[in-house]
């Protein structure tokens, strides 16, 4: 059997450099559940998720509540065009409000990355489609924290209600 593959990498399109979720899944019902999470965690929660579907039509499935983000997560899984591949962007919330409830939906195997930095997606392709092997999240480290670093690390999620007191 001669399979030749392809490695390649895309660029997560985030011009506003939101908050994103890159998962992946086993199911067309995915995209309803996801959306039931996302609004069950947060209240008034904003959200664009898109779902590539791996069989049948193989479409790209969305939902959201908030038209801009369900445009922005579709253009990004039709060019990952990814089987089985889930991205949600998020509007006026962090990762770490709705992640945990990400990962409890059944459907979800895997995240490969909750941020806002530049996210390059690895993919290899084959006869028989796309597949993500991983992500390059951010850029690469520069050094080792300070204590004036730490200071401002613990001052920062302060202002965002993470960490209180000294």
């Amino acid at each position: 059997m001669d399979l030749q593959k392809q490695l390649f990498t895309i660029r997560i399109e985030n011009p506003n450099e939101l908050n994103l979720i890159l998962g992946h899944s086993h199911f067309i019902k995915t995209v309803e559940d996801l959306h039931e999470a996302l609004v069950g965690a947060v209240p008034g929660i904003e959200f664009g998720l898109a779902f590539c579907e791996a069989s049948g039509p193989a479409l790209v499935r969305t939902s959201g509540t908030k038209e801009e983000l369900v445009e922005l997560a579709a253009r990004n899984a039709m060019a990952l065009a990814a089987g089985h591949t889930f991205i949600i962007f998020l509007g006026n919330v962090f990762p770490i409000n709705v992640l945990n409830a990400v990962k409890m939906v059944p459907e979800v195997a895997r995240i490969y990355c909750a941020t806002a930095n530049p996210v390059d997606v690895v993919l290899a392709e084959t006869e028989l489609g796309r597949g993500i092997l991983g992500v390059v999240d951010g850029v690469a480290s520069k050094g080792i924290e300070s204590d004036a670093d730490k200071t401002e690390r613990l001052e920062m999620m302060r202002r965002f209600g993470y960490k209180l007191g000294s």
